[in-house]
C-alpha cells in the first residue's frame, strides 16, 4: 500500500474506532449500572442488605477473572496484535449481556461476570494501541480523548438505563448487547492493526503471561510499579461509587433507577470536559507531573465531600471536583507508557490491569460491607458515607506515592519523537491519532 496523508480515510478510521470502541464499550457497561443492583435484589428476596453483599461478590469475581486473564491478553495483543484481541473481547461481551438478560437465577448471573471479566480486554488492549501510534508529548492528550470516551458512555448509558429500567428490569441488558455486537462489527470492518508484524514480540511466552510475571516485569521498572501501585489504589477508591452508589442513594435519598441514572449522566458530562477539553490544555502548561497530583488532591476533596455531605445538594456539588479527578489519569498513563519498550507495551498495560483488577477483587467487596456496616443495626457510628470516606485516605496515600515515585521526573521536550518509529506498514495501515497530532 502507498503511504496515506495525516488526513485520509484509513487514518481517520484508526482514531475515530479507538474513541468509539471505549465509548461503546462504557455505554453497554453504564446502561445496566442503575438495574443491575436491583435485579440482583429481585433475585434475593427484596433485602437492600443481602443485595448489596452479593453484588460485591459478583464485582469480586469479575475482577478475580481480570486479574488472571489481563496479563494474557497483553501478551497476545503483543504476539498477535491488538485488532484480534479487541475484536474477541467486543464478541464475547454481546453475547455475555444476552445470557445475563436471559438470567433467572444468581448462578446464572454469577456465570454471567464471570465471562465479563474475562472478556474485559479491550480497554487496556486500547491503551496499549493509544502507545503505538501516539508521540510521547500528545500521549497524555490520548489518553485524555480515552477518558472522554469513558465520560460520553456514561452520559449517556445511566440515563438511557434508568429509562429502559423504568420498562423493564432486563431491556438495559438486551441494548447492551446490541452495543456490543455493533462494536464488533464496526470494528471487523474498519479497525486497522496498530501494530505491524516486525515490531511484535518473537512468541507468545505462558510462563510471564499470567499475574505473577506481570508483576515480575513491572519489578523491572521502579518508578512504574510505584504509579502501578497509584493506579491500583485510585482504582480501589472508585470502587466505593461503583459498588455502593445505587444503594446509598436508595438509602439516603430515596433515589430510583432514572434520579440514579441522570445523576451519573451528570458524572459523565464533567468528565467528559475535563478529559477532552482540558487535559489537552494544562498538561503542556504545568506539565504531567503537576497535573496527576492536581488530580489526586481533586479526587480527595471530592471523596470527602461526598462522605460527609448532609444532603442530596451538597452530594450533587462533589461531582465537579471528582471529575476534575480524572486530570490524574492521563498524565499517569503518559508518564507510564513512555518508561517501557514499544514490544511490550501489551503486557505493560495488561501488568497494570492485573494489578488495579486486584481492586476489582477487593474493592466491591470492601465498601459494600463498609457501607452494609455503617447502615446496620449493631454500628457504633451511623455513618453511610463511610466508603467515600475510606477512598479520600486511599487517594492521600496514593498522592504521597506520586509525590515520591515523579521527584525527579524529567519534562519531554516538545518535539519529541514516538517512543518507536513507525514502519512502512503501520504508516499506510493507520495514523498516529490524527486530530491530536495537528493541535498544538
Amino acid at each position: 500500500m502507498t503511504s496515506d496523508s495525516p488526513h485520509t480515510p484509513a487514518r481517520r478510521a484508526a482514531v475515530i474506532f479507538v474513541f468509539i470502541t471505549v465509548m461503546l464499550d462504557m455505554l453497554a457497561f453504564g446502561i445496566i449500572i442503575p438495574v443491575f443492583p436491583h435485579l440482583v435484589q429481585h433475585m434475593t428476596g427484596g433485602d437492600i442488605g443481602t443485595a448489596v453483599r452479593w453484588t460485591g461478590i459478583m464485582g469480586a469475581l469479575f475482577g478475580l477473572m481480570q486479574f488472571v486473564f489481563s496479563p494474557v491478553q497483553g501478551a497476545m495483543s503483543d504476539r498477535f496484535g491488538r485488532r484480534p484481541v479487541i475484536l474477541a473481547s467486543n464478541l464475547s461481551l454481546g453475547f455475555d449481556f444476552i445470557l445475563m438478560a436471559l438470567a433467572q437465577t444468581l448462578p446464572i448471573l454469577f456465570i454471567g461476570r464471570m465471562i465479563s471479566g474475562v472478556a474485559s480486554a479491550s480497554i487496556s488492549t486500547a491503551n496499549a494501541y493509544i502507545a503505538d501510534v501516539t508521540s510521547r508529548e500528545k500521549r497524555a492528550a490520548a489518553y485524555g480523548l480515552l477518558g472522554a470516551a469513558f465520560g460520553i458512555g456514561f452520559i449517556i448509558g445511566p440515563a438511557l438505563g434508568g429509562f429502559l429500567g423504568g420498562i423493564s428490569v432486563r431491556a438495559p441488558f438486551w441494548v447492551a448487547a446490541g452495543l456490543a455486537l455493533a462494536n464488533f462489527l464496526y470494528g471487523f470492518f474498519v479497525l486497522p492493526e496498530s501494530l505491524p508484524r516486525e515490531r511484535r514480540s518473537a512468541r507468545f511466552d505462558l510462563k510471564n503471561a499470567n499475574p505473577l510475571g506481570a508483576l515480575r516485569m513491572l519489578r523491572r521498572y521502579p518508578q512504574v510499579l510505584a504509579l502501578a501501585v497509584v493506579f491500583f489504589l485510585v482504582a480501589l477508591a472508585q470502587f466505593s461509587l461503583n459498588s455502593t452508589f445505587v444503594l446509598y442513594a436508595d438509602y439516603r435519598y430515596h433515589w430510583g433507577p432514572q434520579e440514579v441514572g441522570y445523576t451519573l449522566a451528570l458524572v459523565g458530562v464533567c468528565s467528559a470536559i475535563v478529559q477532552a477539553g482540558m487535559v489537552r490544555r494544562v498538561v503542556p502548561r504545568f506539565g504531567e507531573r503537576p497535573v496527576m497530583l492536581a488530580g489526586l488532591l481533586f479526587g480527595i476533596s471530592g471523596f470527602l465531600t461526598l462522605g460527609f455531605a448532609a444532603n442530596a445538594v451538597v452530594f450533587v456539588l462533589a461531582i465537579p471536583l471528582l471529575a476534575l479527578a480524572g486530570l490524574g489519569g492521563p498524565t499517569t498513563q503518559a508518564i507510564i507508557t513512555r518508561q517501557v519498550d514499544p514490544t511490550e507495551q501489551g503486557r505493560l498495560q495488561g501488568a497494570i490491569t492485573s494489578l488495579a483488577s486486584l481492586a476489582t477483587v477487593f474493592g466491591p467487596f470492601v465498601f459494600s460491607q463498609i457501607f452494609a456496616f455503617f447502615i446496620g443495626p449493631t454500628t457504633p457510628l451511623h455513618l453511610p458515607g463511610a466508603a467515600f470516606v475510606l477512598s479520600a485516605i486511599l487517594l492521600g496515600l496514593g498522592f504521597v506515592l506520586g509525590w515520591r515515585a515523579t521527584a525527579d521526573l524529567q519534562p519531554i521536550a516538545a518535539n519529541a519523537e514516538p517512543t518507536a518509529p513507525v514502519g512502512p506498514r503501520q504508516n499506510s495501515d493507520l495514523a498516529p491519532l490524527a486530530e491530536l497530532e495537528s493541535k498544538p
